[in-house]
């Protein structure tokens, strides 16, 4: 599951973000890799040493594995599954020219490597994308990515069958599967749905008015499957007032959200567990600051990257994201 996008303010300043839908219970945290940090690969071929620093959302399963995430550069990448659809390399394949890099370490990769999304299109002809089972689901997570930078330029990443494939993405949403040109394709079947009201309309001498406000988006899919996600999120981006600043351009990205946002129930796996939105986060990319909420918690927590990163080589937690709702009370 999960859906992310991009928004840009009335001044420029790009928004990214996600919900992450998931059936497997989460413990994220939230993380800062300073620059110069060093890590092997999980396949243990390489070494990389991080040219910037980044701030994510990721979880330790040994090593830390980054589900989004922004680099002091102001590029943003996200990871979205991708079911039915990604096709890895193998580590045995005849082209040993290309570094392989895990598919779930791939944001870690892209984060500490790139300083643009241009950046990173050419980084990606240099490896081969290979699939490494996780400790989480105990399988390879088939993933697609979402790559954006502050200067507004955003790009799918998809790994296929077919080969490496990477398309500008002038929407700014994405889901699941199926691949993305589809996606797009799927948004003339809505040509018709729009933010204007119906106007009256008279069947013979019948005449027939809307029941209320909303006539016009009638038509407009509301369940939770990938492309009903895309065509509901593409919708609400573009007709959104243009932000004017931070502050609503946050309050924008969570309304926006909250339309794809899952409650626990709502969506049940093969394995009777609910697929359900365990966070939302939105990054400014000019600020490098995140802003985030949970499941069991509505309160938009923020935290940023320093300009000049932790000072330590290590990699920092900012602590967990999932924590206890508080209530305020209003007295007389």
């Amino acid at each position: 599951m999960c859906t992310a996008m991009t928004i840009q303010t009335i001044h420029g300043d790009t928004f990214f973000g996600r919900t992450m839908d998931f059936s497997y219970l989460l413990d994220p945290e939230l993380y800062i890799v300073p620059r110069g940090y060093r890590w092997n690969t999980m396949l243990n071929t390489h070494q990389f040493r991080n040219p910037y620093s980044f701030i994510g959302i990721g979880q330790d399963i040994s090593p830390i594995t980054f589900a989004d995430g922004v680099n002091e550069m102001g590029f943003a990448a996200a990871a979205l599954y991708f079911p039915g659809y990604a096709q890895y390399d193998t580590l045995d394949s005849d082209d040993s020219s290309k570094i392989p890099v895990a598919a779930i370490e791939l944001l870690s990769f892209l984060l500490g490597s790139c300083a643009s999304v241009e950046h990173a299109v050419s980084l990606l002809d240099t490896i081969r994308i290979i699939g490494v089972t996780d400790s989480i689901t105990h399988s390879v997570a088939p993933l697609h990515w979402l790559i954006a930078d502050q200067n507004g330029r955003c790009v799918v990443i998809e790994k296929v069958a077919a080969g490496l494939r990477l398309y500008d993405n002038p929407m700014g949403v994405l889901s699941n599967s199926p691949e993305f040109p589809w996606h797009m394709a799927n948004l003339r079947n809505y040509m018709n749905i729009t933010a204007s009201q119906h106007a009256e309309a008279h069947w013979n001498s019948v005449s027939l008015t809307p029941f209320g406000q909303g006539s016009g988006t009638f038509g407009l899919p509301g369940d939770y499957t990938p492309p009903s996600r895309f065509v509901r999120t593409a919708y609400h981006k573009s007709h959104a007032f243009t932000p004017t600043g931070d502050k609503e351009a946050v309050l924008s990205c969570f309304h926006i959200m909250e339309s794809v946002s899952i409650p626990k129930g709502s969506v049940m796996t093969d394995r009777g567990a609910p697929d359900y939105t365990q966070y939302t986060a939105f990054i400014n990319l000019t600020s490098k600051k995140y802003f985030f909420r949970t499941y069991a918690n509505s309160q938009i927590t923020t935290a940023s990257l320093d300009k000049d990163g932790p000072g330590g080589p290590e990699i920092l937690s900012l602590g967990k994201l999932n924590r206890p709702a508080e209530f305020n009370s209003l007295h007389p």
